[in-house]
């Protein structure tokens, strides 16, 4: 494979370093402008990055190593990647795949012999209501066909900057299909800032703790709480001197845009045709905390928006909606920065998040203390997604009852539902909480007969035809906001394998438990596919579960098992109907293996036998 050179590093590397200054939290920014530039990480850049920042070699390594969308090799000058996501498989994304490959004479997973182009396979892009899905050079490819791809392939082997690309390939629909008090409602951008003015701070507080919002990441935490633990919190200074924050207003407010679980695709809805509302309940949040600078975590998948945001946070500002003395107010300076990922759904924990901010691996923070006490740079953050930001805006301008009067009474207001899979219409659904997963199947749609709906994506819950009836909430279920159909005769094993491949291939691995446990998960998996599974087999993934679930770090291990166990617990017959035998069989028969040395050699003796 060819590999490229750059004899000239650091005339590469000098204008983006002074573009980004001497903060070592910016390494993650540096790292992908320069794998934009170069295709991968030189050895040469990390030596100068690390002397630039100060930092040790392994450290910039360490980085480099963590996230999917960074390479010390070159992964050509056009790097394609499928989603690997069930929805696309289900669409055939795995023929589309080998399809464009030989088209390009490219293995999959590997750099063409001319380091033109790289072909393979990353985790869910977040269009999962227009699969099949790719991803060119970062840039999102939709509905993908033979013809598309042959396209794709004239292109690249023209050399084709992706710049110029027809611009059909990259149209990216919002697929908004019931709209509610978030997305059938007008917002006029400053209304939300005003009321909170009008009111007061404090009183706004009130208000937000008043509607019982709790947080739309799917754990539903009590946004006013947070709020309001960030708020009290003191700092504690260099030199060990303990100040109020008061004396020392450094907060932060974090919007975590990283929505990585598989199915879920909402949040790049609100941003793409609704970031003034989830920037305005991000300048609300900060009001109510006392916090002057804010974050958005934009994941690297969701990159192509980051033109038209920084456009929207420009308007803003211009509009006296941001940067110092909003509207007028003396002691109200807040603006925001857009931080991108890099390809790592680990970094949707807030903890994990924080420390990729920081310019770091994403690995979560042991816990206490908690990001509202000791967040970003060690001050008090306050970590909400971008759909509670959303409600947030909401609140503040038309008052907590108003609020808490929809949905039910321990999960008010709506809910926006991310569906995909055997359905006649993906796309994006509101509802008031409360909305049973009947409902939500007949208005999508959904295709045949529904057998299965995994609920939250795969670190969520499998339901099955009988649990129809059950209800969208956090009383019953609880959810980040995605609904993945499955009709009759679809293999729900397969289902489940996928998303056990998921979990192991976004592992962290900084615990055990995890690390090992959602390898052997995927291996005895891929075991059972092949027929050589047997009843020990599902008994050791029950006590893997076990494990995972009790002893894993952070909450991408402990629900890891999810839906291997729901498929085991709800589907056994069509687990059992996989097995080749209910006794212990190895996956691996060495006797059978030693057939052709017995031929050649002319034995047959039981010595010549295991």
């Amino acid at each position: 494979m060819q590999q490229f050179e750059f004899p000239d590093i650091s005339r590469i590397l000098t204008p983006i370093l002074e573009r980004h200054g001497g903060d070592a939290s910016r390494l993650l920014q540096v790292l992908l402008e320069v794998q934009d530039v170069c295709h991968f990480i030189p050895s040469e850049a990390i030596d100068l990055i690390a002397a630039h920042f100060g930092v040790p070699r392994v450290n910039v390594e360490g980085v480099v190593g963590f996230y999917s969308f960074l390479s010390t090799h070159s992964v050509g000058e056009y790097r394609l990647l499928f989603s690997g996501n069930i929805t696309d498989q289900m669409l055939g994304k795995d023929e589309l795949m080998q399809y464009l490959c030989n088209k390009l004479w490219v293995e999959p997973g590997k750099v063409s012999e001319d380091g033109l182009v790289s072909i393979g396979s990353t985790s869910c892009t977040g269009m999962c209501d227009q699969g099949p899905a790719a991803l060119i050079n970062g840039w999102p490819l939709t509905k993908l066909d033979h013809n598309r791809l042959d396209l794709i392939a004239e292109l690249i082997r023209s050399r084709k900057p992706v710049a110029d690309w027809p611009a059909m390939l990259f149209e990216v629909v919002d697929n908004i299909h019931r709209g509610d008090v978030l997305l059938g409602q007008p917002f006029e951008p400053g209304a939300a800032i005003r009321a909170t003015l009008a009111r007061g701070a404090k009183e706004t507080l009130v208000e937000v703790d008043k509607s019982n919002l709790r947080g739309r990441g799917g754990a539903g935490f009590k946004t006013a709480s947070k709020w309001s633990f960030c708020h009290a919190t003191i700092a504690e200074e260099e030199g060990g001197v303990i100040c109020d924050i008061d004396g020392h207003p450094e907060r932060f407010i974090v919007c975590n845009a990283d929505e990585g679980e598989p199915g879920t695709f909402k949040d790049r809805v609100l941003l793409n045709s609704y970031a003034d509302l989830v920037f305005e309940g991000m300048t609300v949040g900060a009001r109510v905390v006392g916090a002057s600078k804010g974050f958005l975590y934009l994941r690297g998948e969701y990159r192509y928006l980051l033109q038209q945001l920084e456009a929207v946070l420009k308007c803003r500002r211009e509009a006296g909606l941001l940067g110092e003395t909003i509207l007028g107010q003396m002691d109200f300076s807040f603006d925001i920065e857009i931080h991108l990922g890099a390809g790592a759904y680990i970094c949707g924990e807030e903890s994990a998040l924080i420390e990729s901010l920081e310019g770091k691996r994403g690995r979560p923070r042991n816990r206490p203390p908690f990001p509202v006490t000791y967040g970003y740079k060690g001050r008090p953050t306050v970590v909400d997604n971008v759909e509670t930001f959303a409600c947030a805006a909401k609140i503040a301008e038309k008052g907590g009852a108003w609020f808490a009067a929809i949905g039910t009474a321990q999960s008010t207001g709506t809910k926006l539902i991310s569906v995909s899979g055997d359905v006649a219409r993906p796309g994006i659904y509101e509802y008031p909480f409360g909305v049973t997963v009947s409902q939500i199947l007949d208005d999508c749609g959904a295709e045949g007969r529904p057998y299965a709906v995994q609920v939250s994506g795969p670190s969520g819950t499998t339901i099955s035809w009988k649990e129809f009836e059950r209800k969208i909430a956090f009383e019953d279920l609880p959810t980040a906001g995605a609904l993945m159909v499955f009709r009759r005769k679809r293999d729900l094993f397969q289902v489940a394998q996928n998303f056990a491949d998921f979990f192991a291939h976004e592992s962290c691995g900084f615990c055990t438990p995890c690390r090992v446990g959602t390898e052997l998960q995927k291996k005895i998996m891929s075991k059972i596919a092949s027929g050589y599974g047997t009843a020990s087999d599902l008994e050791e993934l029950k006590r893997l579960g076990h494990i995972l679930k009790t002893m894993s770090h952070c909450g991408l291990g402990s629900s890891a098992a999810n839906p291997v166990l729901d498929i085991l617990e709800k589907f056994p017959d069509m687990v059992e109907s996989k097995l080749k035998a209910f006794a212990f069989k190895p996956a691996f028969d060495l006797d059978g293996a030693l057939a052709t040395a017995r031929t050649i050699t002319g034995r047959d003796d039981d010595w010549a036998h295991l």
